[in-house]
């Protein structure tokens, strides 16, 4: 159980008051379902995953999932860009994954500056593509989206709630895009 303590404004005046939080980590605004966590495809927004079943069409291929092209691009122009078909025809996104994480293979030098955006350009085209996805992410209004991955601290918040979760605010980011095109 985690303990928070937090202010709370009253018509008296300012009062300090805990509050008690079932998620696992998070802040106030979590307590009070203002955060939408996501991870497992099978969960509430588990379609946010890059391993949720919505395929793609990214450089005129089909992709099984936005894992599947993700994973790929890591070996564009390498001594193992072989993998980049093997990771494309993979049965699932977790076999995609762990062909793309295999340290035994060679990752392009350029990567940990491409990263980001090669996730953008596939989360955004898996948003714009399906339109069901689309209305969902738009239905969040403002709420903050995390991905509650306990492995990953880069694109979720890893296991001790502090990580980056560069994928939640990509999709917050795109969420707003799409707000901004309609206008």
């Amino acid at each position: 159980s985690s303990q928070k303590v937090i202010w709370i404004s009253l018509r008296s005046g300012l009062h300090l008051a805990e509050v008690s939080c079932h998620h696992r980590r998070g802040t106030i605004a979590d307590c009070l379902g203002m955060t939408i966590f996501f991870y497992k495809v099978c969960e509430p927004y588990g379609c946010f995953s890059n391993f949720s079943p919505h395929s793609i069409h990214m450089e005129g291929e089909l992709w099984l999932t936005s894992e599947h092209y993700y994973q790929a691009q890591k070996f564009v122009g390498t001594r193992d860009g072989h993998l980049c078909r093997l990771i494309q025809q993979s049965p699932s996104p977790e076999q995609a994954a762990a062909i793309g994480r295999n340290p035994a293979y060679t990752v392009r030098e350029d990567w940990h500056t491409l990263k980001s955006n090669v996730m953008y350009r596939v989360v955004l085209t898996k948003f714009t593509t399906h339109l069901d996805l689309k209305e969902l992410l738009l239905g969040t209004d403002e709420e903050s989206i995390v991905e509650n991955s306990p492995t990953d601290d880069y694109w979720g918040c890893g296991s001790d709630g502090l990580g980056q979760n560069q994928l939640g605010k990509l999709l917050m980011r795109i969420r707003q895009e799409l707000r901004d095109r309609m206008h």
